[in-house]
């Protein structure tokens, strides 16, 4: 019987140590010390010896199961220590590598361009004035000296809420009325940034949201020559000491006189391109004398005051500045796009 439990001794501790895995261990506890295993069969079996050789083997039978036991536990420690220190070299880190920086957000190129233009402005002494988003209809069109069924109103498809006479503005030439029904009669030098609403098509050219700054001179005095020195101070802020600006005729009905302000085309240098279909030029904004009748509306005298307004719209800017051909790339949310500003 000693010999049968030395074999059985010998037999197991060799596969024990031939094993590397943890399904192994598994598959070798049954094998070796579960309920059909070689030792249970021969503890199983002492009823068969004599007497007298019964204790004997009693014991050692149990004491091989307790060796195996403790065998088994302790291959089985070594197998998880061996796991963890391969796991910890194959992860191992580099402290000395440098890191890699998590990539960072920015600004929306409108978002920038506009805060360019409100400092801009703000350099140039002119006050950054909030106004509203929803407007009325008198604000937004009857004190601007666009009266019901005038023609002018056909250029703005209009955005009306369930309010009776309130509605999105078209532009932010409302802001006018507020600014000045505030200060009058004092001078006053505002710029108003806002997003627009009108409900247009949707092109390579419009949109139905876009930001504008309006801007807005008021006092005794002023002149067109201050508007286009002004305006032209502006620009070579805006695009270069050397931009070249040249002011042509044009009709709104809260100015006059009024005009539009081009600058010599960034990629041709006035000789004629496709940007700005051969003419050399690139319109950037509308301006002209604040009309009496808005003045007026606004709680200045006409005949005492005059002024000067303009309008200007950050996403042409940036278009023309950096030679975007299409609008509906501010809104895309296109990463390749946004990533290059």
């Amino acid at each position: 019987m000693e010999q049968d439990f030395s074999s059985v001794e010998q037999a197991a501790l060799a596969a024990l140590h031939a094993i590397d895995s943890e399904a192994g261990l598994r598959a070798w506890q049954a094998a070796w010390l579960g309920k059909r295993s070689t030792l249970a069969l021969a503890l199983a079996g002492l009823g068969q010896l004599a007497a007298a050789e019964r204790p004997l083997a009693g014991q050692r039978a149990n004491a091989l199961r307790v060796q195996l036991e403790q065998a088994h536990a302790a291959h089985s420690a070594a197998l998880r220590e061996s796991g963890l220190a391969a796991s910890l070299q194959a992860g191992a880190l580099d402290v000395t590598l440098p890191g890699r920086p998590a990539a960072r957000g920015r600004l929306h190129i409108a978002t920038q361009t506009l805060r360019q233009i409100c400092a801009i402005w703000a350099q140039m002494g002119f006050q950054i004035y909030r106004s509203r988003d929803v407007e009325t209809e008198a604000c937004n069109f009857e004190l601007l000296n666009i009266p019901p069924h005038h023609p002018a109103r056909d250029m703005w498809d209009t955005f009306h809420t369930t309010t009776s006479g309130s509605l999105l503005r078209t532009h932010t030439s409302p802001g006018q009325i507020h600014a000045m029904r505030e200060y009058a009669p004092e001078p006053i030098r505002v710029v108003l940034p806002g997003m627009c609403y009108r409900y247009e098509q949707i092109t390579p050219r419009s949109e139905i949201q876009f930001n504008q700054v309006e801007g807005l001179a008021v006092g005794r005095g002023i002149r067109f020559t201050d508007l286009k020195g002004t305006l032209t101070d502006f620009a070579r802020r805006m695009f270069g000491a050397q931009t070249r600006t040249r002011f042509r005729a044009s009709y709104f009905p809260f100015t006059e006189p009024s005009a539009e302000m081009d600058v010599e085309c960034f990629l041709c240098g006035g000789t004629g391109c496709v940007v700005c279909k051969q003419a050399g030029w690139l319109e950037i904004l509308g301006c002209g004398m604040v009309h009496p009748k808005v003045l007026q509306n606004g709680g200045y005298d006409p005949a005492e005051y005059t002024g000067f307004a303009f309008g200007m719209g950050p996403e042409r800017i940036a278009m023309l500045k950096y030679g975007i051909k299409d609008i509906r790339y501010f809104w895309g949310n296109d990463l390749r796009f946004l990533q290059q500003f």
